[in-house]
């Protein structure tokens, strides 16, 4: 996939095909496959329906972060693999800011997509808008991180999970005692969730001092560069650094590594193919990942959003996508995604 294309930028243009395109129906049935994430919700049948999905919009915090770059492309993928290769899908970049964030969904809204695929830039703020787009009869499916305002279904990694087998694999490495710094990020759900799990877990060790828990690395490499820059100025003790994500801990190592600095490792999360290239690197610093399956959460938002479209509903609104931690020990084996 072109990476221009999944990075598009959205305006009116963008948007006339799914005006023209939507509401029509079709003689032949979505047929729904199965999901490859771990967590397969049951769902149940409350009407008929064989309505032709036809458009979808995915808006999306950063497409800078490869983690999204393969949501959109699994996105896209899925839509057209249900609704044949004329359904339209768009894709765009909210970069974190809830006002572009909001535009792009009234634009979805008011051109008629039939499903949203929403990753929420602020859980509580998109509200609002969210409420319009039910209003207006839109399918809303949150991704990823979860959001405010009526949303059919929420389709997440267990991010609490996450945030406790990292640091759980912390304490047990630091034999309960050691100096933890968090490299936080944009504060959404998941951000959120994976850090209350991680400082549920080291609260439980009152030898473990956590030094640092609210610099926001804005989740990309850049910005764990920048932060744990900083906080190696600060910090001149540090033995553990917990990223709460690949891209700010692939960071943080560019920082030790400038700062010839080696008494600490990280742990991040996502499973990202550039985070198991260092963790299986001998001499890196880079020591697990919690991983997650971003085509998988992807594809099943597509998959749900269809099946409501065509009056089935999941049986529980929320599907929550389990974690498994990636080390040095069992690197070998896995792939990321």
């Amino acid at each position: 996939m072109n990476m221009k294309r999944i990075a598009l930028i959205v305006g009116i243009l963008g948007f006339a095909v799914f005006g023209c395109r939507n509401g029509a129906q079709n003689d032949n049935t979505a047929t729904n496959t199965t999901n490859t994430a771990t967590n397969t919700s049951a769902e149940t049948k409350i009407a008929t329906g064989n309505k032709k999905l036809r458009a979808v919009g995915f808006t999306v915090g950063d497409l800078s972060n490869p983690f999204f770059v393969v949501m959109g492309q699994a996105v896209e993928a899925e839509a057209k693999r249900i609704g044949g290769k004329d359904v339209t899908v768009i894709v765009a970049s909210s970069a974190y800011d809830l006002n572009q964030q909001a535009n792009q969904i009234e634009n979805f809204t008011g051109a008629n997509a039939d499903i949203i695929v929403l990753n929420a830039a602020d859980k509580r703020g998109i509200r609002p808008i969210v409420e319009n787009a039910k209003r207006a009869g839109r399918i809303i499916i949150a991704v990823d991180t979860g959001a405010e305002g009526g949303v059919d279904a929420t389709i997440t990694t267990n991010n609490v999970q996450a945030g406790e087998v990292s640091c759980k694999y912390i304490a047990d490495r630091l034999q309960g005692k050691g100096n933890v710094v968090i490299v936080n990020g944009p504060p959404v759900d998941s951000v959120i969730q994976r850090v209350s799990g991680c400082e549920n877990v080291l609260s439980k060790y009152p030898n473990i001092k956590i030094l640092s828990k609210n610099q926001n690395a804005d989740g990309s490499r850049d910005g764990g560069l920048r932060v744990m820059s900083d906080l190696l100025t600060t910090f001149p003790k540090i033995d553990a650094v917990f990223a709460i994500n690949d891209p700010s801990g692939l960071g943080a190592e560019l920082a030790a590594k400038q700062a010839q600095r080696k008494d600490f490792f990280i742990i991040g999360v996502d499973g990202a193919p550039e985070a198991i290239t260092a963790i299986a690197a001998k001499d890196g610093l880079y020591a697990a990942t919690a991983t997650q399956n971003p085509r998988g959460m992807a594809q099943k938002a597509v998959q749900v959003g269809n099946d409501i479209l065509n009056g089935k509903k999941p049986k529980s609104p929320t599907i929550l996508i389990p974690v498994k931690l990636i080390t040095k020990d069992n690197v070998s084996t896995e792939k990321g995604w």
